[in-house]
């Protein structure tokens, strides 16, 4: 089975990625990059706060994919525009840092206009922002603020979020959430750890987006998956075999 299917990363499209402690969601931001790499020759823009430019390299490398070579790949390490602790004295340093991502990104997405094709833009983290002194005013603005770009520039947004405290969502998950066109759940087993079962993913509607059943899948259908050194194996709920 695959996943994402290729029309779930459309233009003009949020997709929201939640994740546990216990069932990290870096394997699907890869894997959006990856597939999107292979499929298009249109940029993917990597706003990176988790992991550094070596590790999207590395992992890419797994899965036959050379992004040091390949100028559709783009990175932008919000950490380079963000300063230290020590050094924020005015009150306005994380809003001018998330203007200064804002517009590279812009200028990056400006650069890569191409009829009928689709940048891909990833936020890998944007709840570490919050945990480094971001305001949730300024994140929310923030986030508003790349829907909006990517919307202009006809491209596909995947904001990953962390959920600390399951199952009620905090501030900054709930404003994601009401800007979201679908919101991908990557989720432990309820059961417990399996060494045949790595997690389960669903996906919902945003509530901005008409009544469909395009893509969806529920918790009591998800699918379920298992990590492998590359990637993932993804098949259908109760089973535990699949293909890619």
């Amino acid at each position: 089975m695959q996943f994402p299917a290729p029309e779930l990363v459309s233009p003009r499209r949020l997709l929201l990625v939640t994740d546990q402690l216990q069932a990290p969601a870096d394997f699907l931001l890869h894997r959006f990059l990856h597939l999107h790499l292979k499929q298009t020759k249109t940029k993917c823009i990597i706003l990176a706060v988790s992991d550094g430019l070596e590790r999207w390299k590395s992992v890419a490398s797994k899965a036959n994919v050379n992004v040091a070579q390949n100028d559709s790949f783009q990175f932008i390490d919000v950490f380079d525009h963000h300063p230290p602790l020590a050094d924020r004295e005015g009150g306005n340093t994380n809003k001018s840092s998330l203007r200064t991502i804002y517009d590279l990104l812009s200028v990056k997405l400006s650069d890569s206009q191409v009829d009928d094709q689709t940048p891909l833009v990833i936020l890998d983290d944007i709840a570490s922002l919050e945990w480094l002194g971001f305001s949730l005013l300024d994140l929310s603005r923030f986030a508003r603020a790349l829907r909006s770009l990517c919307v202009k520039m006809n491209a596909a947004l995947v904001v990953r979020h962390h959920i600390v405290t399951p199952p009620e969502p905090d501030a900054l998950l709930q404003h994601l959430l009401q800007l979201c066109t679908y919101h991908i759940e990557v989720r432990p087993l309820a059961s417990g750890r399996s060494g045949a079962v790595s997690g389960e993913i669903c996906v919902h509607l945003g509530p901005s987006v008409k009544d469909t059943q395009e893509h969806l899948i529920s918790r009591t259908s998800a699918l379920q998956y298992r990590l492998t050194e590359a990637s993932a194996v993804f098949f259908e709920k109760g089973t535990s075999t699949g293909v890619l």
